[in-house]
């Protein structure tokens, strides 16, 4: 071949048939066809001997017969406004892990806070015939800019606000906080503050009632919550309110944060003032950003709201449905757990 000849083109390999399965096993089309779909009656050899020939081959299956004969499209759709993916990707990767076993592919669609392109979206699943849809946002507190309500298929929520009727999950909110405040206190912890995010978010009061909740129970003070911005700019600024003006012996022992980056910008402003944490302060964060918690020094202790396991309930209550089976609707909270690093220190000895 000359050096300006062309290659000559690479042919695909036709896919193999259902017909070539049927002949190397020996069987029939219709039996063939039975095996790997699960249906049919036939010896437990047979059907095992059929699927090795099929695995054997590379014999994929027509997707798309099989979700006309089955009438699903084992496609799952999973809308959300979280336009940073902070929530909404560790939750996907739990109902991926939760429906990958059983053929079930998850695409995700951004809606932002655009109503007529959370609209296009769902109008583009229903034409793809999903057999059911996921809803998941950037707080549990308000809804998705878009109308999921008497859709043709199912539609489960997951740390976003539900329609009236329908089957929501979030995190345990008050059950963190909790954990939080309590450890603070095994910790031998006497004067704890509580620093969050803006009034308006729901979870904001929910960890503020947790906070007080547990003083009050341990007969330790309780003062009133710090509210600002979810930033480190605001864990300054609230530093500096709590430490600015009372001496040391009325400074608070502990701070409990509402979300990471405040936590974060609570340690820094403690560093700049000579303040030594965990020695003189402990602190605690929320929602255990890995990314924010590893990197903060000393690596901060933080309530985990264990997204991806909400991921997977969710998953597995669309898949209840899609089957037919009922769920009961309503709100369910799922479990938090904290996760110790050093910002909090050890217990006295």
């Amino acid at each position: 071949m000359s050096a300006d000849a062309e290659p000559a083109p690479v042919s695909a390999k036709p896919p193999v048939t259902l017909r070539e399965v049927a002949a190397v096993a020996g069987v029939s089309v219709a039996t063939a066809s039975k095996a790997l779909n699960g249906q049919g009656r036939m010896t437990a050899e047979t059907r095992e001997r059929i699927r090795e020939t099929a695995r054997l081959l590379g014999f994929r299956p027509n997707s798309l017969a099989q979700s006309l004969l089955r009438k699903r499209s084992f496609t799952v759709g999973l809308l959300t406004n979280d336009t940073y993916g902070r929530f909404s990707l560790p939750l996907m990767a739990g109902v991926s892990d939760a429906l990958v076993d059983k053929g079930v592919s998850v695409f995700l669609c951004n809606v932002e806070d655009d109503t007529r392109l959370g609209q296009l979206h769902v109008e583009a699943m229903l034409d793809k015939r999903v057999d059911g849809i996921i809803a998941t946002g950037k707080r549990i507190d308000r809804h998705l800019p878009v109308d999921l309500s008497n859709l043709r298929v199912p539609v489960v929520y997951a740390f976003t606000q539900p329609d009236p009727g329908a089957v929501g999950l979030v995190s345990d909110d008050a059950g963190g906080a909790r954990l939080a405040v309590e450890h603070f206190c095994r910790l031998g912890r006497r004067r704890i503050a509580h620093v969050s995010g803006p009034a308006s978010f729901a979870v904001v009061h929910a960890r503020a009632q947790a906070h007080r909740d547990v003083l009050e129970e341990t007969g330790l003070p309780a003062s009133e919550p710090l509210l600002g911005a979810w930033s480190e700019a605001w864990g300054h600024e609230a530093v500096a309110r709590l430490f600015g003006k009372a001496g040391r012996e009325g400074w608070p022992d502990a701070v409990f944060c509402g979300n990471d980056q405040i936590a974060r910008g609570v340690i820094d402003a403690l560093r700049e003032r000579g303040i030594d944490v965990p020695r003189d302060v402990g602190v605690i964060g929320f929602d255990n950003w890995e990314i924010v918690a590893e990197a903060t020094r000393p690596p901060l202790t933080s309530v985990d709201m264990n997204l991806a396991a909400l991921g997977r309930e969710a998953g597995l209550a669309l898949l209840s449905l899609v089957g037919g089976q009922p769920a009961a609707p309503g709100i369910r909270k799922l479990p938090c757990r904290l996760v110790v690093r050093q910002s909090c220190g050890s217990p006295p000895e």
